[in-house]
């Protein structure tokens, strides 16, 4: 949501000082057939890598999808 729309794409770069690198955690969480969806109205409104394309298995989604992602799911990991 948001800005975090950014880490899903692989031009992001890790802000120096961090120690984690969270668009790798969403590549690796993809790897391990795991969804990672990005909200369409923050694509269309936010980041500041606007025209870079978003990696592979990063889906568009829309935030009725994320309340019914979330309503269905046993457990909910945000970051």
């Amino acid at each position: 949501m948001n800005d975090s729309v950014d880490m899903a794409r692989d031009v992001y770069k890790v802000p120096e000082g961090y120690d984690q690198d969270l668009s790798q955690m969403l590549k690796e969480l993809i790897s391990k057939g795991s969804s990672v969806k990005v909200c369409g109205t923050c694509m269309a409104r936010c980041g500041i890598f606007k025209n870079h394309p978003y990696f592979d298995g990063a889906e568009k989604s829309t935030m009725p999808e994320l309340a019914e992602w979330v309503i269905g799911s046993d457990k909910v990991i945000t970051f």
